[in-house]
């Protein structure tokens, strides 16, 4: 089932830092809603019900719907400011979206298959190089993630941007930039040496100390 996410939103008209933090004190969180050929619109949201939507990892790269009075505005999360040590949202950029108009945006990656790769069963290691990929497509195209199977790669294998299993209407836009940009997402590398030099160091140490305690047991018998 396809999931929607709803913000209520109030307009404010007090505006600054000093406003800002007025509002963050009482619970709320200061907002700007801008794009659609229309004005940008100061907004004040619940911080309570802002939170419980972050829990969704769909609610990123969804198409919100903000209720301002009575009007419903389509819209993304452009941008969003989070408290360096607090779990407090600071402020939040909302992009109105119009049916017949393209968006770019991010849209998370999900990795299948990592445990079952072929390379990761012969002791090679996942890498992952992207997260989230940048896309174009119109509103009703946005997907809310993008699938990456990895389970048939071996160990040296790696899936590229070219490789994606992308919707239809949907582009991504680092590829559409030409030749260069197709970037790696995720590769499965051999083990590392020094990962395995790392891992039997700590025994070869505890074999030194021992070997030492019973040089010095002998040398002190001698004296």
């Amino acid at each position: 089932m396809a999931m929607s996410f709803e913000l209520n939103a109030e307009p404010r008209s007090d505006t600054g830092k000093g406003a800002s933090r007025r509002l963050r004190h009482s619970g709320k969180v200061p907002a700007i809603m801008y794009g659609g050929n229309k004005e940008p619109e100061s907004l004040t949201l619940s911080h309570n019900e802002v939170i419980r939507n972050l829990e969704q990892e769909a609610f990123y790269s969804h198409i919100l719907t903000i209720r301002v009075g009575g009007a419903e505005t389509r819209a993304i999360l452009r941008d969003m400011q989070r408290h360096p040590s607090k779990a407090i949202i600071m402020h939040m950029d909302l992009q109105r979206v119009s049916e017949n108009e393209k968006l770019k945006t991010h849209v998370p990656l999900h990795f299948l298959g990592e445990e079952d790769a072929v390379g990761v069963k012969a002791g090679g290691i996942v890498a992952h190089e992207l997260s989230e990929v940048a896309v174009e497509c119109l509103p009703k195209h946005l997907p809310e993630y993008i699938e990456v199977d990895i389970s048939a790669l071996d160990i040296g294998d790696s899936i590229h941007l070219s490789g994606l299993q992308v919707p239809e209407g949907v582009t991504l836009t680092e590829l559409a930039r030409g030749e260069g940009h197709d970037q790696s997402v995720v590769s499965v590398n051999a083990k590392r040496v020094e990962e395995e030099i790392e891992e039997e160091a700590p025994a070869a140490e505890g074999e030194a100390a021992a070997e030492g305690e019973e040089e010095g047991k002998d040398t002190g018998g001698e004296s």
